[in-house]
């Protein structure tokens, strides 16, 4: 179970580092979806720095346990925000933001099974 948490915890913290950066540097792609959805402006760096939080915090659960799992706790909650803000915006494109909920959610069973 181990090696199955530090794989993907390595490919989410990846993932999340580069949207991570995106967010940060204002992406168009990013900010015109954040922008259509109503997220303000202002919001984008404590959203990314949750990712980069987030993305940490699945690295150190490769030593310590406990940082793993609340960071994968951290995470579903993050991108279950994501699905509840594209549904009051009417924007039913939701594969990237649930698999982004289910990824972390994996993560925090595998962390757990493997303690």
């Amino acid at each position: 179970m181990f090696i199955g948490y530090a794989v993907l915890a390595v490919l989410l913290a990846l993932a999340l580092s580069a949207s991570a950066f995106m967010t940060f540097t204002r992406n168009p792609a990013v900010a015109g979806n954040m922008t259509k959805l109503g997220v303000p402006e202002g919001w984008l760096p404590w959203l990314g720095t949750a990712k980069v939080a987030g993305a940490l915090g699945l690295l150190a659960g490769l030593a310590v346990p406990v940082l793993g799992a609340a960071a994968a706790v951290g995470l579903v909650l993050y991108f279950a925000g994501a699905v509840v803000t594209h549904l009051r915006a009417k924007d039913y494109e939701l594969a990237p933001a649930l698999v982004l909920t289910a990824l972390p959610a994996i993560a925090l069973v595998l962390r757990i099974a493997a303690s």
